[in-house]
C-alpha cells in the first residue's frame, strides 16, 4: 500500500477518491455518479477513456476496488492523526513544500522528481494561513446556509402549523354554511307538512259535518219506518185517522249530502315540483358574489369576512406565511378567480371608505416591495395620491367595476347615479385578477344588491 498513491484511486472524470466504484466491461471503472452523470449528458452509454459502449446502463460495483480506496481513506486519516502525515511517503523525507498545481504537500526529492516538471512551490507556512482564510470564509458562508435553511425550516414548519389552522378553520366554516341550508330545507320541510296537516284537519272536519247531516238524516228516517210499522198494528179506524199524516211524513223527502268538490287531499300542491319550489324560495336566501378574495394574497394587516367578500384592516399584523403570492408591504388582496376572457362586473361598497383604491391587476405583476402598484395595474382611487391611477373627487356609495377582456377595456362608473367615472383601453395579453387596496373596510355585493 506505501508504494501507492492518491491518484491510483481517483476516478477519472471527478479527480477525487472513488464514490462507489463501478467497473465497466473495458477494465476502466468510474465513481457510480461520475459516470451516470457523464452518461446523462453525452446521451450515449460509452466509456469516458477509450469510449467503448457498454452493453449494461447499470454497471456492477467494483468491490476490489472499493474495499482499497476505503483502506487507503482509513490510513490516510490515521497519519494524519498521529502527524506521520508529515513525512512523504514516497521519499521518507519530510513534506515542506506545497506543489500550487497539483495542491498537495510535497518533500524536496518529490520537486525535483518528473511527476512535478514545471510545477509552482510555496513554502507551506506560507501556503497555510492563506488556505485557513480561504477555508475560513467558506466555512462562514456554509454557516449562514446553514443558519438560512433553519430560519427556512422554521418558516416551513409555520407552514405546515397554518396549512392545518387553514384546513380546520375552513371546515368548521363549511359545516355551519351546511348547516344553514340543512336548516332552511328542515324548516321548508316542516311549513310543508304543516300545511299539508292544515289541509287534511280540514278537509276531515267538512266531511265530519258531512257525516253528521247523513246520520241525522238516517235517524229521521229510522223512527219514521219505526212510526210506520206501528201504525200497521192499530185498528182500521185509528189506521184510517193516522194515514193522511204519516202518508205525508213518508213522501217528504230530503236530498241527501252531497260530496263538496275539493274534498281530497290536493297532493299536487305539496309535491308537485317541491324541489325546484324549494329551491328558487333557496334562492331568496343565498347569495352569489362575482368576486371572492383570495385570503392567501392578503396583506397580514388585512381581515377577510368568512364569506370571503369583505375586508377590514387591523393595527396588528397576523402571522402568515410569507408565500409567494401574499402582499408584504401594500394592503392588498386579489381576487380568488383571474380572467383571462369574456366581460365580467362587480359592485363595491365604499360609504364608510375615506380612502381606498381598486381595480384589475396581472397575474405576473410583483406583489412583493413597493412596485405593484406602479405598472400593469387599471384601477380608480379616493382619498389617495398614488400615481398611475384615475382619481375620484366625489365622495361614492359604492363602484361598479366592468370588464371586457376581449375588447381590452376596465370601466368604472358610479351605479348609484348611473354616472361613468372612467374607462382604460389596453390589450390585455395576461390573466387579469381582481384587487383591492385600502386601510378602511371594503365590501363586495353580491349579484341581487347589483
Amino acid at each position: 500500500m506505501a508504494l501507492l498513491s492518491e491518484g491510483d484511486f481517483s476516478c477519472p472524470v471527478c479527480h477525487e477518491i472513488f464514490m462507489t466504484p463501478v467497473l465497466l466491461s473495458c477494465s476502466h471503472s468510474f465513481c457510480k455518479e461520475c459516470l451516470q452523470q457523464f452518461w446523462r449528458n453525452k446521451e450515449t452509454q460509452e466509456c469516458p477513456v477509450c469510449r467503448r459502449r457498454s452493453s449494461r446502463d447499470d454497471p456492477p460495483v467494483n468491490l476490489v476496488l472499493k474495499n482499497l480506496c476505503d483502506s487507503f481513506l482509513k490510513k490516510r486519516n490515521e497519519r494524519c492523526s498521529s502527524g506521520s502525515e508529515e513525512i512523504c511517503s514516497l521519499h521518507s523525507e519530510k513534506l515542506k513544500l506545497f506543489c500550487l498545481e497539483d495542491k498537495q504537500p510535497v518533500c524536496l526529492v518529490c520537486r525535483d522528481s518528473q511527476q512535478h516538471e514545471n510545477h509552482k512551490f510555496r513554502p507551506i507556512s506560507e501556503v497555510v494561513p492563506s488556505y485557513k482564510e480561504e477555508l475560513n470564509t467558506a466555512l462562514k458562508s456554509l454557516q449562514e446556509k446553514l443558519k438560512h435553511k433553519e430560519n427556512s425550516k422554521g418558516k416551513f414548519q409555520k407552514t405546515v402549523q397554518h396549512i392545518k389552522s387553514q384546513a380546520d378553520q375552513t371546515e368548521h366554516q363549511i359545516k355551519q354554511q351546511f348547516e344553514k341550508l340543512h336548516q332552511f330545507l328542515r324548516d321548508e320541510e316542516e311549513a310543508t307538512i304543516t300545511g299539508l296537516r292544515e289541509e287534511e284537519e280540514q278537509k276531515k272536519q267538512m266531511m265530519k259535518e258531512k257525516l253528521e247531516e247523513m246520520n241525522r238524516h238516517i235517524s229521521a228516517l229510522s223512527h219514521t219506518i219505526k212510526d210506520m210499522k206501528e201504525m200497521m198494528k192499530d185498528n182500521d179506524v185509528c189506521f184510517l185517522k193516522k194515514f193522511p199524516v204519516s202518508m205525508e211524513r213518508v213522501q217528504i223527502s230530503q236530498p241527501d249530502p252531497q260530496m263538496a268538490s275539493g274534498a281530497l287531499i290536493h297532493v299536487s300542491r305539496y309535491l308537485g315540483n317541491l324541489q325546484f319550489r324549494v329551491w328558487k324560495k333557496m334562492q331568496d336566501i343565498v347569495q352569489n358574489t362575482p368576486v371572492i378574495l383570495d385570503p392567501n394574497t392578503a396583506n397580514p394587516h388585512l381581515v377577510l369576512s368568512d364569506d370571503l367578500t369583505s375586508v377590514r384592516w387591523r393595527e396588528n399584523k397576523h402571522p402568515l406565511p410569507d408565500n409567494p403570492e401574499r402582499f408584504d408591504d401594500y394592503y392588498c388582496v386579489l381576487g380568488s378567480e383571474g380572467f383571462n376572457s369574456g366581460t365580467h362586473c362587480w359592485d363595491v361598497e365604499v360609504k364608510k371608505n375615506l380612502a381606498w383604491r381598486f381595480g384589475v391587476t396581472t397575474a405576473s405583476n410583483q406583489r412583493k416591495g413597493w412596485d405593484f402598484l406602479n405598472t400593469e395595474v387599471w384601477s380608480v382611487q379616493y382619498g389617495l395620491t398614488k400615481p398611475f391611477c384615475f382619481t375620484v373627487k366625489q365622495k361614492l356609495q359604492r363602484v361598479r367595476v366592468y370588464l371586457d377582456y376581449n375588447r381590452g377595456t376596465v370601466s368604472f362608473s358610479d351605479p348609484v347615479t348611473n354616472t361613468h367615472l372612467h374607462t382604460f383601453t389596453t390589450t390585455f395579453t395576461d390573466t387579469l385578477f381582481p384587487f383591492f387596496y385600502s386601510r378602511y373596510p371594503l365590501r363586495i355585493l353580491p349579484l341581487n344588491s347589483q
